[in-house]
């Protein structure tokens, strides 16, 4: 793992691999399909990846870029993708990542707070740029894939070197700067997580080492982070045609496709992209026999789909449902096995969402639940095992403040010494084998007369309903006096919807446990709004207000 005395750079993996894997592929793309109306792919080694990274860091550094620049990167999933955040980070460049899907105010915002010297992105992104006026005081270095029209700046192609020899790499100090990551805003406003080369490197390894991946595997990257891990632990990332903002809008047809043609042996994806693929496998009687490593992460899988899922693969592959943040991944991972021979029945029955053992390198403990900042560490606000509180981790993949944002570091971040805990935002707890339970969102507690409801354990009880696809439980009123309220979607092939029948039968599924006895009041919902990352994460805030006006003067 990386020594704190050490130089970092993620770069130095892609030229590792290209000298012991160069001939293999590094980033497969889909282009169109050929006469025969197969997928037709284009694709770069590792020692072709290597090489265009040297000519565009030689490119990149002749019109102005170099350590330290600040550089908003808004290219899709693509050869060039992989090839620009590589060599921005081979210049000791600081990558500035914003989900799109975030909306156009969110950008501007996020984008102005990050006070960028440079931009590259495709034509989209640019106009854009331009027409909402994103930080045009501290912009000044344009680079445009695709056509470049009235801004000005650099065409991408223009900016890749004849020479594609060695370029210098800067080797920098693990705690310096090497990302700025923003979250998905799914429970707030977006913030830039402050990524180091540290920390960069070291999410490398432990992945690595977690989920023994390697130069043998061919994964499907439908996240396009998490691929810059797969060419970094030397597997081939294929990218397949999907939108990458939607993924639980993803074709499986075309996910199968990826996989029969390339030999897929690992997949990342979504629990909205893995449900729905595995709908899909269900259907059509689809088998995934190269396939023997499935990591899920964005929310808690549901059991269901998990069972699904694994009736294609062969036996004893396992899906991994690791558990984090932005903030800090992997915290720690389960698998479908384990989850479905092992914690499945207490989940059911309400305990929460088993996440399995921490990772060796980060400790994690339960702390008393409160909205307030908790500056310094003390034994005093850990709870008994078993008692639901707040998540918090320490360790080398946990990243240490919010880019100018110290209101928001304050509160989510513990200083001990001169090491820092992350408060997870998450509510959870151990069980008696050192296992953590994850509970919901510590922000989408309901809290009413009787004590504080949690959203997973509730949730559970009702989601067994045999219409229903989903609920999520909202509170409404003040805190404190809040009344909680069960949303609910349905299956979507139900077609013979009596409201009056599902809601008598889902107050009788709550009535069996003491911790959901008390929900009397549903309401059916036609879609949950969902976060813009994973399209996992149900947005319960926007499904309170909605709650409160429909019931507005009912209870």
């Amino acid at each position: 793992m990386q020594n704190v005395n050490s130089t970092a750079n993620i770069y130095n993996f892609i030229s590792k691999n290209a000298q012991k894997t160069p001939h293999k592929r590094a980033v497969v793309v889909p282009s169109g399909r050929d006469k025969y109306g197969h997928r037709a792919y284009t694709s770069l080694t590792f020692k072709q990846l290597n090489d265009e990274i040297n000519r565009f860091a030689r490119g990149f550094n002749k019109i102005g870029i170099k350590k330290g620049t600040k550089a908003v990167v808004m290219i899709t999933p693509s050869l060039e993708f992989y090839i620009t955040f590589f060599a921005l980070s081979k210049l000791g460049a600081i990558m500035v990542m914003i989900d799109p899907g975030i909306g156009l105010k969110s950008l501007k915002q996020c984008i102005a707070e990050a006070e960028p010297e440079a931009f590259i992105g495709i034509t989209k992104a640019h106009i854009a740029r331009v027409l909402f006026r994103w930080s045009p005081q501290t912009i000044k270095i344009n680079v445009t894939l695709g056509p470049k029209l009235f801004w000005g700046g650099h065409r991408f192609y223009d900016l890749r070197d004849s020479d594609n020899s060695e370029f210098p790499t800067e080797n920098m100090h693990p705690d310096e700067m090497s990302a700025l990551m923003f979250t998905s805003g799914s429970t707030g406003i977006s913030k830039g997580v402050v990524y180091t080369q540290g920390v960069l490197t070291n999410q490398v390894e432990y992945i690595r080492e977690l989920y023994n991946l390697g130069s043998d595997d061919v994964d499907l990257a439908t996240f396009p982070l998490f691929g810059l891990f797969d060419v970094s632990l030397g597997m081939t990332a294929v990218i397949p045609d999907m939108d990458a903002t939607k993924p639980g809008k993803a074709n499986p047809a075309y996910l199968v496709e990826a996989i029969e043609d390339n030999g897929i042996t690992s997949i990342f994806g979504s629990p909205a992209l893995v449900d729905n693929l595995s709908r899909y496998g269900e259907e059509n009687k689809i088998k995934l026999p190269s396939v023997r490593n499935v990591i899920s992460c964005g929310a808690p899988a549901r059991n269901d789909i998990l069972q699904r899922f694994s009736n294609m693969l062969n036996e004893g592959v396992k899906i991994h449902t690791p558990y984090g943040a932005t903030e800090a991944l992997p915290v720690a991972s389960i698998d479908s096995i384990t989850i479905l021979n092992e914690t499945a029945a207490e989940t059911d029955s309400g305990k929460g969402t088993c996440v399995g053992f921490p990772d060796k390198h980060v400790q994690v403990k339960i702390v008393k639940i409160t909205d307030e900042p908790i500056e310094e560490w003390s034994d005093s606000y850990l709870v008994e095992k078993g008692t639901i509180g707040e998540i918090i981790a320490k360790g080398p993949i946990v990243t240490k403040e919010y880019f100018k944002r110290p209101q928001n570091t304050k509160l989510a971040k513990i200083k001990q010494g001169d090491q820092i805990w992350h408060r997870m935002g998450d509510v959870g707890h151990f069980d008696d084998k050192g296992r953590l339970w994850f509970c919901g969102r510590k922000s989408h507690r309901v809290e009413t007369e009787q004590g504080p409801m949690f959203t997973i354990p509730c949730e559970r009880i009702f989601n067994q309903h045999p219409k229903v696809f989903r609920t999520a439980l909202v509170g409404v009123g003040e805190k404190g006096k809040q009344v909680p309220v069960i949303c609910v979607e349905l299956e979507k092939s139900i077609s013979d919807i009596d409201a009056k029948v599902i809601f008598k039968e889902l107050a009788e599924l709550g009535s069996k446990y003491e911790h959901t006895a008390s929900i009397k009041n549903f309401l059916i919902h036609q879609g949950f709004p969902v976060d813009i990352r994973h399209n996992a994460k149900i947005g319960r805030e926007l499904l309170a207000e909605w709650a409160a006006e429909t019931l507005r003067g009912r209870i």
